[in-house]
């Protein structure tokens, strides 16, 4: 995901850039990683202190997820504490004695005692509840939900969406009023569920609002699995994992800000070690840790099917992709430049092309429309730049969206328009920004070329956007900003580039519509939430537009 601040290696820190030897990970993590834990973590009892989770729901099933400590020493990322036998069991009921299923598992130090479990032959649209039990004791009881039958008509499908938290920028309020709502077939995730920064080195307006555990920049396995057992303690985190299923995949910040298949901006080879290595960390850490079910190994692009209302296509834009160009050297339409890779774009298009349900849906990390920034004041101009990772002088174009891969993207819009595929629907993170788009086979003859598809782009739970920035009044900036860059973008129907929140969409046979909600301050613990705007695409009309009422 692309990160608002992101530098040049030039400009890098010797704090943002703190090698930690990975022999002294298990001594340097201790400390504050158990001062973030819950107070009874100190009891010798096996206990469940980052939530339960649930998961890749299917018709028949779903993917069940929790971490066991099974003894005080046993932080995540230390490699210590013993075997655990961990039971679990699903049940039709909340009290649990309806059983559908059970099971045991074992919780490893090899697998961060983080353990899961993918239940089959359970009923299709139906809901369960589980529990985790271990050493005597039981952990809390969440609920979940399994998708309707492949061949089921389903009236109505409800997801939350949201991407970009970082944990030093705030709270995460967003999942709290997530988990509020009894309404949700799923919620989505976008990407960047963590940061991998140094603390104080990309925090809200300069503050930094509670630190990172560990403090420094995380590069090691180790490094990586403290950083998700921390933010798998916030409690609104916990509760929304608890509510309903979760359908993830990873943008850059699961590894490294900008990454691509063979490095990142944030990675300084050697002295930090190998990509190879540390990426290889990063996903084994979450795949530990998220409750994914990989279709491919070490890649998070699969598919699940909701009925016949809806698939949903979700891609994994980091593994594979050639490294980012600058800005305005003329190679972002290099046909050997690949965001998504050979492999992985064919089988989206094969997948678009044989759907048929009503609506595909494609879970996307960075944004696939055509942006440029066109003629914006300094003041406003060089915010923006930094949010998308710009030179503040030069052609505003954000090579590390599909914008410098457009080739793929060349490619994919031809693919739907030439095989009249309707209902395409792009759901993306990334940006810090809520949008709402038209996908323009040309950009620059827009409404004259048609619109492919439709975008729905939803802001960062926390992470910094355009006010935080500037320091500025929230709004401020986005009154000004939002209209050049609409003029600039005729595709965009609706930018906001001020709001931290979340999204709820809503799909029926005749459309598709977002629902995009904000937060009062993304830095206090009770920010409420309110509803922003809406916006729907009718079933075959490939544009979007504004709804006055959210569903």
């Amino acid at each position: 995901m692309t990160t608002p601040q992101r530098r040049t290696h030039e400009s890098l820190t010797p704090r943002r850039r703190t090698v930690v030897k990975a022999a002294a990970a298990t001594a340097v993590l201790a400390g504050p990683l158990a001062a973030a834990l819950p107070a009874r973590a100190a009891s010798a009892a096996p206990a469940f202190l980052h939530g339960l989770a649930s998961g890749d729901p299917l018709a028949d099933g779903v993917l069940l997820w929790t971490r066991v400590t099974p003894a005080p020493e046993a932080l995540p990322g230390s490699g210590l504490g013993p075997d655990t036998e961990v039971a679990w069991v699903i049940a039709r009921d909340r009290n649990l004695t309806d059983v559908a299923a059970r099971g045991t598992v074992t919780a490893t130090a090899a697998s961060d005692h983080t353990v899961k479990a993918d239940v089959r032959g359970l009923a299709p649209a139906t809901d369960y509840w589980f529990r985790f039990s271990a050493g005597g004791t039981d952990s809390p009881v969440a609920h979940t939900r399994t998708a309707p039958a492949a061949d089921a008509t389903v009236a109505n499908l409800r997801f939350g969406v949201a991407s970009c938290a970082n944990w030093e920028a705030g709270y995460f309020a967003s999942y709290r009023h997530l988990a509020a709502r009894s309404d949700l077939d799923a919620w989505l995730h976008l990407g960047d569920y963590i940061y991998e920064y140094g603390t104080g080195t990309y925090g809200t307006r300069g503050k930094v609002v509670r630190p990172h555990v560990p403090t420094h920049e995380i590069v090691t396995l180790a490094d990586y699995r403290a950083r998700h057992g921390n933010y798998k303690t916030d409690a609104d985190l916990q509760a929304l994992h608890a509510k309903a299923p979760v359908i993830a995949i990873w943008d850059d910040h699961e590894f490294a800000n900008d990454s691509w298949s063979g490095g990142a901006e944030n990675h300084t080879e050697g002295a930090e070690g190998t990509w190879t290595n540390r990426q290889a960390a990063a996903k084994q850490a979450y795949f530990e840790w998220m409750p994914v079910r990989p279709a491919l190994a070490g890649t998070t692009y699969r598919r699940l099917r909701f009925g016949k209302l809806a698939d949903l296509s979700l891609l994994d834009l980091r593994s594979f992709r050639s490294q980012q160009v600058k800005v305005g050297n003329g190679s972002v339409d290099d046909p050997e430049r690949t965001i998504t890779g050979r492999a992985q774009l064919d089988w989206l298009k094969a997948g678009l092309k044989s759907s048929d349900t009503t609506w595909k849906l494609v879970g996307n990390s960075v944004m696939i429309s055509p942006f440029a920034i066109g003629s914006l004041a300094a003041d406003i101009f060089k915010p923006l730049a930094k949010l998308l990772g710009l030179p503040e002088e030069g052609l505003a174009l954000n090579t590390d969206q599909w914008d410098g891969y457009t080739d793929d993207r060349r490619e994919l819009l031809a693919h739907l328009r030439s095989n009249a595929i309707s209902n395409t629907v792009f759901l993306t993170g990334d940006i810090h920004m809520a949008w709402a788009n038209d996908v323009p086979v040309d950009a620059g003859t827009y409404p004259l070329s048609p619109s492919a598809a439709t975008e729905f782009v939803v802001t960062s739970v926390t992470s910094d956007n355009l006010d935080d920035l500037t320091n500025a009044p929230e709004g401020i900036i986005s009154a000004l900003a939002s209209p050049v860059i609409r003029a600039a973008n005729r595709h965009v129907q609706w930018v906001d580039t001020d709001r931290h929140g979340y999204g709820v969409l809503d799909i029926t046979p005749t459309r598709a519509q977002m629902d995009y909600y904000t937060l009062s301050d993304k830095t206090k613990q009770n920010a409420t939430s309110a509803w922003s705007r809406s916006y729907r695409t009718l079933t075959g009309s490939q544009k979007v537009e504004r709804t006055y009422d959210p569903v």
